[in-house]
């Protein structure tokens, strides 16, 4: 059966039950639990490896140096590996030696910090005692006072069992003396060697692998494109190649800032007089590949040593002082310079990365926290299937700035949206945060409400904040974005998932308009632009929002709710010193027959007016379909609230009150403002 307009009415929108886990979705969990436990059981294997690859990404810029310096890459591999061994061999000598010397003098410096927590105690600890004791003293009775009576005399005490009373029969205690039993040359050397073929092991495994990482760097690339992104190989290239140059750009600058900070360290160590400077400097490097806590923990032993070495606290002062200092600079000014302010990664996803890893792989897990969990993040910015990874970790927002927008509307919080506003304004003009946020999140909300799951209560909470934020933002001007916005017009707005196409913030472009007393005809008044709300309960939200832009740019509007159009309201619609109108829909649902009939009314309360439809969902037919288009019966379409805006101002900077032509339809692209349908 068919309407009177020729289409099939639409069946009722339906709510779709929450679909419950299925068998994918279980899988992966099933996925994640095998990983985790291969990862700890095969940790002994999985750690030198992962140093490996590691080491490579922090060698692959050495190896391209001195590939350019025309060696062969065999060569160039091989010069770069000796170089980290003989790197890695240096640290490791300066530190046995150093070691070496503070465990003769640990006897020292024990006692002497030994003295100055007896004195803390005596000091601060005895005070409170001594005051304890006081109020103890003067709250409990007073004590009987202790017998006089001497001590029975030795003669008259009763003999112990067992105990002789002859003047030669004292007992006395026979000597012990244990013996260790002598050490064979095989056990000499386990004690010795033990210890040291561990390190040595996993060295060897380490230098081993990043040899052949580094020298089949093409061959690695191509088998894991053909393992993971065959279908799409130039995503996958893409994708990898920015990967491996982001990370070995990272890896290598951290290791220089790092180094750096254990050199300050190292030189201020020297200069205060704590023994084995080097040793903490080294230490000092190590530990702040851990963020957050790893300058804690680099400090710790440098100020426990200084608290053993004299026996005053000026040490211990000039130490804290130094880490005090160092950190902020290096954290605050070098870092930023080098590689930015972030790694990436949201301050609670490092902390809970380096307590997993250490977990897993113990000291060695804690050092690699942060490389390994910058490398999930970078991998799930570039697979989609593994996009929860940049979203659990990374530092970028969870929802984009429409999905944050809609919840806070949805939620009635104005202050959160009016904030979140603000932030976006510092980087686009006003229209554009409409365009690009607002007027979308608006569309979710239609979307749902289409499905039947906004009820009218939300709907009404909706409808108030998003007339507070615009009450709100009456005030700022529209202005363009800076010229570096400009420039990169087509980057993703901050927020943006993989999945978000980028929005270019364009601006309004500048139409001069007459004074207002030198317009023509109805464009005269103070109010010659009509903003009638479309027939959805969001509709006149977006009117709003385009009254109040194009009052900014000096041409006044005024909001009429859709029920004034209606067949009953039409005949009372105030039409004094309308010069245009502008209707808003946010959905017109693909059947367009309601549009027509309200333009009929329109253009007959309104003669010789040209009438200007923004359609703001994209995709609608109407845009594209120009048969579609003029059987409507508009002179103007738009998709776009700066579109809408700069049409309304070539038409009242031309004088115009009837087009010269049939419809015509605004493009989003600058380039062609208008074109025919």
């Amino acid at each position: 059966m068919s309407t009177a307009f020729g289409s099939e009415p639409r069946p009722p929108a339906q709510v779709q039950p929450p679909a419950s886990p299925d068998a994918a979705h279980l899988l992966t969990v099933v996925v994640c639990v095998v990983t985790v436990g291969a990862l700890y059981l095969a940790r002994d294997v999985l750690i030198p490896i992962t140093l490996a690859v590691l080491l490579s990404f922090v060698l692959a810029p050495v190896v391209a140096l001195l590939r350019r310096l025309s060696l062969p890459r065999v060569a160039a591999v091989l010069m770069a590996v000796m170089l980290a061994l003989g790197t890695i061999t240096l640290i490791g000598s300066v530190i046995g030696v150093q070691i070496a010397s503070l465990a003769r003098d640990a006897p020292r410096y024990q006692r002497v910090i030994q003295e100055k927590v007896d004195n803390v105690q005596g000091t601060f600890l005895g005070r409170i005692n001594d005051l304890s004791r006081r109020f103890n003293n003067e709250a409990a009775t007073a004590p009987e006072a202790p017998s006089t009576a001497s001590p029975p005399s030795s003669g008259n005490a009763p003999a112990l069992p067992g105990a002789s009373t002859g003047a030669n029969s004292e007992t006395r205690p026979v000597p012990v003396e244990v013996r260790p039993a002598e050490s064979s040359a095989l056990d000499l050397a386990r004690t010795f060697i033990s210890p040291v073929l561990g390190p040595l092991e996993t060295t060897f495994i380490v230098l081993i692998v990043s040899i052949f990482v580094l020298l089949q760097q093409e061959d690695l690339r191509d088998r894991l494109i053909r393992l993971f992104g065959s279908n799409d190989l130039h995503r996958t290239t893409e994708a990898l190649d920015d990967a491996g140059r982001r990370l070995s750009k990272y890896f290598l600058a951290q290791l220089m800032v790092n180094s750096c900070f254990g050199v300050l360290v190292a030189v201020g160590l020297f200069l205060i007089g704590v023994p084995s400077p080097i040793v903490w400097g080294i230490l000092a490097a190590l530990f702040r590949f851990v963020p957050y806590i790893g300058a804690v923990l680099a400090a710790a032993f440098p100020l426990l040593l200084a608290a053993g070495t004299e026996p005053g606290w000026s040490m211990v002062v000039w130490t804290a002082a130094l880490f005090l200092i160092s950190e902020p600079l290096i954290g605050q000014v070098v870092e930023p310079m080098v590689y930015g302010h972030s790694t990436g990664l949201s301050p609670v996803s490092v902390i809970v990365a380096a307590i997993f890893w250490t977990w897993l792989w113990g000291p060695i897990g804690l050092i690699l926290a942060t490389p390994l969990t910058l490398c999930l993040v970078v991998l799930g910015r570039h697979v989609e299937r593994l996009e929860f990874l940049d979203v659990l970790l990374g530092d970028r927002p969870a929802l984009t700035p429409v999905q944050n927008f809609y919840q806070r509307v949805l939620a009635g919080d104005t202050d959160e949206t009016l904030a979140q506003a603000e932030t976006l304004l510092q980087d686009r003009s006003l229209t554009a945060y409409y365009d690009e946020v607002a007027l979308r999140g608006l569309r979710l909300a239609a979307t749902d409400l289409e499905r039947g799951v906004l009820r009218p209560e939300r709907l009404e909470r909706i409808r108030m904040a998003v007339s507070g934020l615009v009450n709100d933002l009456s005030d700022v001007p529209d202005q363009n974005p800076p010229e570096k916005d400009q420039k990169a017009a087509g980057a993703a707005p901050a927020g943006t998932s993989v999945s978000e196409k980028a929005v270019p913030h364009l601006p309004v472009p500048d139409v001069p308009l007459p004074p207002r007393t030198e317009r023509v005809g109805s464009w005269a008044s103070d109010n010659p632009v009509l903003c009638l709300a479309g027939r959805g309960p969001l509709d006149e939200s977006a009117s709003a929002m385009l009254a109040q832009l194009l009052t900014k740019h000096g041409l006044g509007a005024r909001v009429v709710p859709h029920e004034a159009s209606s067949r009953e309201q039409v005949g009372r619609l105030d039409t004094a010193g309308v010069a245009m109108v502008c209707i808003s829909y946010l959905d017109i649902s693909g059947n367009p027959a309601h549009l027509r009939y309200l333009l009929r009314r329109l253009k007959q309360r309104l003669p010789g007016i040209p009438m200007l439809v923004g359609l703001w969902p994209e995709g609608e037919a109407v845009l594209s379909d120009a048969t579609q288009a003029k059987a409507v019966g508009a002179d103007y379409y738009t998709a776009s609230l700066r579109d809408a805006v700069t049409r309304c101002l070539m038409v009242a900077a031309s004088g115009a009150q009837d087009p010269a032509k049939g419809a015509v339809v605004m493009q989003q692209e600058p380039a062609s403002e208008e074109g025919p349908v």
